[in-house]
């Protein structure tokens, strides 16, 4: 079963009085349980894919399908809804709030979101700390975390609602190799654990080869498309 699927999708943007295109005519399907990587140079419309599939922004044309819901003409509270039931987060700068310990990070959109009650905002959070190796780690503050401990609570933080898809913005690009491949391997633990379908942007070849699916961008167009495993 598809659970993204983009049909004609073109986004431009206005710039004064340049309209400058950053995808053009994207046609893709994405299964349940994928690990997929946009790859491509800047400006290619890695960022401006993964924000259509998340409902942070809207396709100029075309139609946008997640989860088999037709996303791209929500209003901004539906859309914002429709995050915080589906869809998880992880930004490359963590994004982690710097006033809150690593717990109430992770707690913050089970609260904000989906307003769990407290037993099971608990059971939750501490389940997914522990399954990033990072439950020890719970009561202090992002500024007292490594980047690879950061990027591992946002990796729980993204997961804790349990989310179909998660979509990971260059979320490596912080990190020394040896933290990178841990969280991408982190992911696809991830992934086979608890069914998530991973799809995330980077920059970094040897990074890319641990996805299953890569999709080569240039210029706003989708120009290959590689299955490294299945």
């Amino acid at each position: 079963m598809s659970l993204v699927q983009l049909k004609q999708i073109s986004k431009n943007y206005q710039m004064g009085e340049l309209s400058v295109q950053a995808l053009k005519d994207i046609e893709l399907e994405i299964s349940e349980q994928s690990f997929v990587s946009f790859v491509g140079p800047s400006g290619s419309g890695k960022t401006t894919l993964l924000n259509l599939i998340g409902c942070l922004d809207k396709p100029s044309s075309g139609n946008v399908f997640v989860n088999g819901t037709l996303v791209n003409n929500f209003s901004n509270k539906t859309a914002a809804q429709f995050r915080g039931e589906h869809l998880g987060f992880i930004f490359q700068n963590f994004n982690l709030l710097p006033v809150l310990t690593a717990y109430e990070n992770v707690e913050y959109p089970l609260i904000m979101v989906q307003n769990i009650p407290g037993a099971e905002r608990k059971e939750r959070i501490m389940h997914y700390l522990d399954a990033v190796g990072i439950a020890d780690q719970k009561d202090k503050f992002p500024s007292q975390l490594s980047g690879g401990q950061k990027q591992r609570v946002a990796v729980a933080r993204a997961l804790v609602t349990d989310p179909k898809l998660v979509l990971a913005d260059e979320p490596t690009a912080n990190l020394d190799h040896a933290s990178a491949f841990k969280i991408i391997e982190l992911m696809r633990q991830m992934q086979r654990d608890f069914k998530t379908t991973f799809i995330f942007s980077t920059h970094d070849p040897k990074i890319v080869k641990e996805a299953e699916i890569i999709y080569t961008l240039e210029d706003g167009k989708i120009m290959d498309k590689e299955i490294v495993a299945a």
